[in-house]
């Protein structure tokens, strides 16, 4: 009797230790035929730039096509939806900005949620904000345009790419640091408020560094402060919100990858191992950087908890700048 429970219980440990065993072994012979690389933004913009990029890495990499699938729409979250309805394969993934965790405090419905249907793969990138002025406005430090903002009756107006973005954001948080009020300009996208600012119809914008680069060598825009921790390469003497006395003043745009909810952990943790090789790769590092994307990988574990951390301080910004969902 003895004899037949060990018997037993010795098959089954052998049954698992197989099947862990093929498991592991899928994942590493992964991917068998092409990759689906969901870009939630129009062509030519930085997650379209950097995700092509990455695919092209992959492919390489991989030894099959990872195909690049623009899905813009919803302000970044039809190509988020389009994924999270995928089969749970590794085969389809999806390249996801701060849309992720703005989303849920400014819609009242989204069709899908980014905890029960998505899967954290990897943390990917960051690209830094700066804010600049149209160079008509007297102020040449961030102190500066705060006084002449307290000073116009009528308050300062500043454009975004549109409510609930990171660059109308930015500009939320700092109102309420400053304790100032300025005017917000809408537009449809970050581009087209840039091209507002240097048309002189909005005195302000906060615009992702590489974007607005040419235009501050140019001089048709004045940089006054870079919206990160520390100062960036491209703008060194450009101090930060921080440096300029106004704590907590930092927004970045950071990027990472999702798989569908169930996608086998041994396939994540291929697709973690082979995006960390991509980002650490010299060529790609080296495009990356000089386009003024600054390589970032993390595991799953740490892209979860950036998403979980910035939902929360998006969510408090969203309620205190009384943004209403829509």
């Amino acid at each position: 009797m003895m004899h037949s429970v060990l018997s037993r219980s010795g098959a089954a440990v052998a049954s698992i230790l197989l099947a862990l065993s093929c498991a592991s072994a899928f994942a590493q012979s992964f991917p068998t035929k092409p990759v689906r690389l969901i870009l939630p933004f129009p062509p030519g913009g930085p997650s379209d730039i950097q995700g092509r990029a990455l695919a092209q890495q992959l492919s390489v990499q991989f030894g099959q096509t990872v195909i690049s699938d623009n899905r813009p729409g919803v302000g970044g979250n039809f190509g988020l939806e389009v994924a999270s309805k995928a089969p749970a394969d590794g085969y389809t993934i999806v390249l996801s900005s701060p849309t992720v965790a703005i989303s849920p405090s400014l819609y009242k419905r989204l069709n899908y949620n980014a905890d029960k249907d998505l899967a954290p793969v990897a943390r990917m990138t960051t690209i830094e904000n700066v804010l600049v002025v149209h160079p008509s406005v007297p102020a040449n430090s961030l102190k500066e345009f705060v006084a002449l903002a307290r000073s116009y009756r009528g308050g300062l107006n500043f454009g975004s790419g549109g409510a609930g973005t990171t660059n109308h954001l930015a500009n939320e948080m700092l109102q309420h640091i400053a304790k100032i009020k300025m005017v917000h300009v809408p537009y449809k996208g970050a581009t087209r408020a840039a091209l507002a600012l240097i048309s002189g119809e909005v005195d302000e914008v906060v615009v992702s560094v590489p974007s607005v680069m040419p235009y501050i060598k140019a001089g048709k825009v004045r940089p006054l402060a870079v919206l990160s921790r520390e100062r960036v390469p491209q703008l060194p003497n450009v101090p930060t919100g921080i440096e300029s006395g106004y704590k907590g003043l930092a927004i970045s745009i950071w990027y990472g990858i999702f798989a569908p909810a169930g996608t086998p952990r041994d396939i994540v943790m291929r697709l973690n191992q082979e995006i960390t090789k991509a980002l650490n790769s010299p060529a790609l590092k080296k495009r990356l950087v000089n386009l003024g994307i600054e390589p970032w990988p993390g595991s799953p574990e740490e892209f979860s908890s950036l998403v979980r951390s910035e939902r929360e301080r998006f969510a408090q910004l969203i309620k205190s700048a009384g943004i209403k969902k829509r």
